[in-house]
């Protein structure tokens, strides 16, 4: 890939169309509360309330949410360095992985994924205005937070300034008031009706930490260096998810709510509209990056079509949906997200490192590999084998799979969706890619 565009050597912001020469003006500061904001999200708790119900213990819940977000931060921080290795946005760079035209599969699927997060985002964000004023202005709020957030993603730099210098620091005043006022409340049994167990719940915990993992390189492609990129995002997202899922779990425990209800319970402590209205502010950077990180992935397709104007499309298609949809089935959206994202950047990770030795072509012709790909599909069915979840049309036939594998058996509790296809994506990677490579070394 070779730069389209030219760009004073004073220019601070990113390019305007597709292209590797992206200034590099990111520490790991700047980083890490860039990544810090994007994992402070009302949707922590929403997820901390789903991992206690399916643990249905306040000790495994906390324990699957250090596990699951630790796992998927490693995906996370792994996926950030391909960005500061590469100089390309993260649907770019697989082309070192699949080629040219094999990166425009995981493209779409991204394009579509980032969609909807950032659909899903802008109606929490009107969902928790509404909590703290009134429905009849959930359109107002939806309006609103669509157009910030598009504005966000025309400037995407300016914004991780922006963020670092201001929003950090009230974030962090209106978490700890959050922790203190759920922490003194006395702890309650959780309820047993919803438990699934603790893998399932560590799935969970992982799945929406590693739903940033095809956003990374959209950002640390700006980084100054490798190791920046890593830490930042893994200790800055990986952090933040802990501490917003832990406060979920928390919140069942000791305000007695739901997944359904954790926002509106949290509202109701002394003060707690204030602090939920400076998480309501922060929320609007999640779906910045989502509307930011969709036009990078278009790039990756229409390289030569001004970023600006398409963030202003994807913002007004994403405002419009969120005001015609409703949240609808979040578990069951992480998982499928899991199902597909999570084998992919495993691959991703063990290839460039192991295989490729981080010497990826991302330019215009790079040809497929096929290797990687079916390392990819592999790891997709390990994920499916141990969790089919629960989506209508898709799950009954990979049930029906799971019961002949495992011979009408119930899968061994010790059994991680997660952790499982990440160990046979990275295995069947390496074992595929030097046998792939043997020919040409020779």
């Amino acid at each position: 890939m070779t730069s389209t565009a030219v760009r004073p050597a004073s220019q601070t912001e990113a390019p305007l169309v597709l292209t590797t020469d992206s200034p590099r003006t990111l520490g790991f500061l700047d980083q890490f509360t860039l990544w810090g904001n994007f994992g402070i999200s009302l949707f922590g708790p929403v997820t901390g309330a789903l991992v206690a119900a399916y643990t249905g213990s306040l000790a495994q819940g906390l324990l699957a949410v250090v596990v699951g977000c630790g796992i998927g931060a490693l995906v996370l921080g792994g996926a950030a360095v391909f960005g500061s290795q590469t100089g390309a946005p993260a649907m770019a760079s697989l082309r070192g992985l699949f080629g040219r035209r094999g990166s425009i599969a995981p493209t779409v699927l991204n394009i579509a994924q980032n969609v909807g997060w950032a659909t899903m985002e802008i109606i929490v964000i009107a969902q928790a205005a509404v909590a703290v004023t009134s429905e009849r202005y959930r359109w107002l709020f939806v309006l609103v937070a669509g157009v910030i957030a598009t504005a966000m993603a025309v400037r995407p730099l300016g914004s991780v300034k922006l963020l670092r210098k201001f929003m950090v620091w009230l974030v962090l005043i209106a978490s700890v008031y959050l922790f203190v006022q759920v922490l003194s409340k006395p702890v309650h049994g959780l309820p047993q009706d919803s438990v699934f167990g603790f893998w399932p719940a560590v799935d969970l915990a992982a799945a929406g930490v590693v739903s940033f993992a095809p956003l990374a390189a959209d950002y640390t492609r700006h980084s100054r260096t490798n190791k920046a990129a890593f830490a930042g995002s893994a200790l800055g997202y990986g952090l933040a998810a802990i501490a917003y899922y832990a406060l979920g779990v928390f919140a069942v425990a000791t305000l007695q709510t739901n997944s359904e209800d954790v926002i509106t319970a949290l509202v109701t402590l002394p003060a707690g509209a204030i602090a939920l209205l400076v998480l309501l502010v922060d929320e609007v950077d999640e779906a910045y990056a989502n509307i930011y990180s969709t036009t990078m992935a278009t790039h990756n397709v229409i390289g030569h079509v001004d970023r600006r104007w398409i963030s202003v499309g994807i913002g007004v298609i994403a405002t419009a949906l969120a005001l015609l949809v409703d949240l609808g089935n979040y578990t069951q959206f992480l998982y499928l997200i899991g199902s597909v994202f999570i084998p992919l950047f495993a691959v991703a990770i063990a290839d460039f490192f192991v295989v490729s030795k981080m010497n990826w072509d991302v330019s215009g012709t790079a040809r497929f590999r096929w290797q990687p790909a079916v390392a990819w599909l592999i790891g997709f069915v390990s994920y499916q084998l141990v969790n089919p979840g629960t989506v209508s049309g898709w799950s009954p036939f990979w049930t029906k799979v799971q019961q002949w594998v495992f011979n009408d058996q119930p899968v061994p509790s010790w059994l991680g969706a997660t952790y499982t296809s990440i160990v046979v994506s990275m295995l069947a990677a390496v074992v595929l890619g030097r046998i792939g490579r043997r020919p040409l070394d020779n």
